[in-house]
């Protein structure tokens, strides 16, 4: 429906024949939901395939329900499937293509609507409901949209010298590293000297007392030991 068109516009189905609905009465008696989805129809003038969209119309009672697809803008649409019927608790999808996607269709709303009845020729109408229908513009106009987009060219290489305090902190790390080595180093001489040093209450020993470690300080030495195996391993 075009902007500032009457309320009361002609609605007709794309390609069925005979005229619409003007002014339907109301379904009577009891009235079925319609549940479609999506609730709008948004199309884009820039898809690769043509503006088209998929409604999907369910049908939630126990019984086989017709169904019918109007428009208030026939020469615009063509639905593929406008009449048909539903089995009962099944779906069914019903496609929608934008045949004049032109720069005056952008933005303008039209309307659809979907009627379900009983089957039979005369079938009495359970439900109805309209939804909206609108062509957006293309993100980019269609005149370059074929057109690559230009590559910027990269930019020449800046060659710059490494100022001397850079080479002092590369080499922070290397040094840092050594003194580490030789620390644990050291650290794992002194501990196999603990264990190989004999108990204090060790009385055959030729050693001098002070020489002698407790059973204590042994274990220390050992876990001291253990630890520098497994730094030396992961690195």
């Amino acid at each position: 429906m075009r902007r500032g068109a009457p309320q009361d516009q002609e609605l007709v189905g794309p390609g069925a024949p005979g005229r619409g609905s003007r002014g339907a009465p109301p379904p009577s008696g009891p009235v079925v939901p319609v549940l479609v989805f999506p609730p709008d129809l948004v199309f884009r003038a820039d898809q690769r395939s043509g503006p088209r969209q998929l409604l999907t119309l369910y049908n939630p009672t126990g019984t086989a329900l017709r169904f019918r697809v109007l428009c208030t803008a026939p020469a615009k649409y063509t639905v593929f499937d406008a009449e048909g019927f539903v089995k009962p608790q099944s779906c069914i999808d019903i496609v929608i293509r934008h045949v004049a996607p032109i720069p005056s269709h952008y933005d303008v709303q039209d309307r659809f609507r979907i009627e379900l009845s009983e089957e039979g020729v005369e079938g009495r109408v359970v439900g109805r409901k309209d939804i909206t229908s609108v062509l957006r513009a293309p993100a980019r106009p269609l005149e370059i949209q074929g057109q690559p987009e230009p590559t910027p060219s990269p930019a020449p290489p800046v060659w710059t010298a490494p100022s001397p305090a850079r080479h002092l902190q590369e080499n922070a790390p290397q040094q840092l590293a050594t003194s580490s080595f030789f620390l644990f180093l050291l650290a794992g001489i002194v501990s196999v000297a603990f264990l190989l040093l004999p108990l204090q209450d060790d009385l055959g020993s030729q050693l001098p007392q002070v020489l002698h470690v407790s059973l204590g300080q042994k274990l220390v030495a050992a876990y001291v030991l253990g630890l520098l195996t497994m730094v030396f391993l992961r690195t």
